[in-house]
């Protein structure tokens, strides 16, 4: 059996982000991957002063992500498709977003098209935000909507019936990669062995933004060997990323002696697994699991 995940995310760089180092660890082990973005990013800001197409940033940012995600996809060697809906941005002070854009269509259309996509990809994992988002971006979290009401429907054959043969995927995942015990674990390795370290207080500034959010990971996936791809494909989103942004970048020798990991909080399963897991198909049977 090839094993198969789904990674479902709201803008394209969000992939690189949250969950790269992850895929292109299963990569390495033949898993298949497919990365969904589910908008293009259109609302976006140019974040890197230094972009070095800033002309087309300007002309047509749509396309400019695009090639930025294509190049990313190269980079970690994994499948990806667009979703096609426009970017809402943040919302307004009284809480709407434009017209048509991701979070204004109903759940119920946009859901549809990531059925079809699981039941044509036919997954064994499926991973996507919190409720919240991972922050509250109104992408993300309607992304979490549709990735939680996906992981559902794809099984139903009642519903979405013209979106292709059912499809049970085993497990359901969150995404729980920035959290307080990995700040914890970087901040107690500098302070033993290099106290004089000027990223002690980079992280102290972390785990104080974290300190009242509980650790909820059930799953560390070893994806330490891969932190350096992950680094390359968050560059390759040179728009939106600049490539020193102290948010994203670490020392990889430090990350991989701390915390040589990526976290999720296993939400649903339909297979026996047994806590905690370091494998992500932890209990998915060389027949496919739930999912065959």
């Amino acid at each position: 059996m090839t094993q198969r995940l789904m990674a479902v995310h709201a803008h394209p760089d969000d992939e690189s982000s949250k969950g790269a180092a992850t895929y292109a660890y299963y990569r390495s082990r033949g898993v298949e991957v497919m990365v969904v973005t589910c908008t293009g990013g259109e609302r976006g800001d140019v974040l890197n002063e230094e972009l070095a197409h800033r002309a087309m940033a300007e002309r047509d940012l749509p396309g400019l992500r695009r090639q930025e995600m294509a190049a990313a996809q190269a980079i970690m060697g994994v499948d990806q498709r667009w979703l096609g809906y426009m970017d809402s941005g943040m919302a307004s002070d009284d809480g709407t977003v434009p017209a048509n854009s991701f979070a204004d269509i109903p759940v119920e259309i946009s859901t549809e098209p990531l059925v079809r996509l699981v039941r044509s990809f036919r997954p064994h994992v499926m991973v996507t935000y919190d409720e919240n988002g991972g922050y509250p971006h109104p992408d993300h979290i309607r992304s979490h909507v549709i990735g939680v009401e996906a992981y559902a429907a794809a099984a139903d054959p009642a519903r979405y019936a013209d979106a292709g043969e059912p499809w049970q995927v085993s497990k359901l995942y969150y995404e729980r990669i920035m959290n307080s015990r990995r700040f914890t674990s970087l901040y107690e390795l500098l302070t033993q062995h290099e106290p004089e370290s000027p990223l002690i207080a980079r992280i102290e500034e972390m785990r104080g933004w974290m300190q009242d959010r509980p650790y909820l990971g059930t799953t560390q996936v070893p994806a330490g060997e891969f932190f350096q791809a992950r680094d390359d494909a968050l560059r390759a989103h040179a728009s939106q990323v600049a490539p020193d942004n102290p948010f994203f970048f670490w020392p990889n020798d430090l990350l991989q002696r701390a915390w040589p990991f990526e976290d999720y909080q296993l939400i649903d399963s339909k297979v026996e697994t047994t806590m905690p897991e370091t494998d992500l198909f932890a209990g998915i049977d060389a027949e496919g699991g739930a999912g065959a």
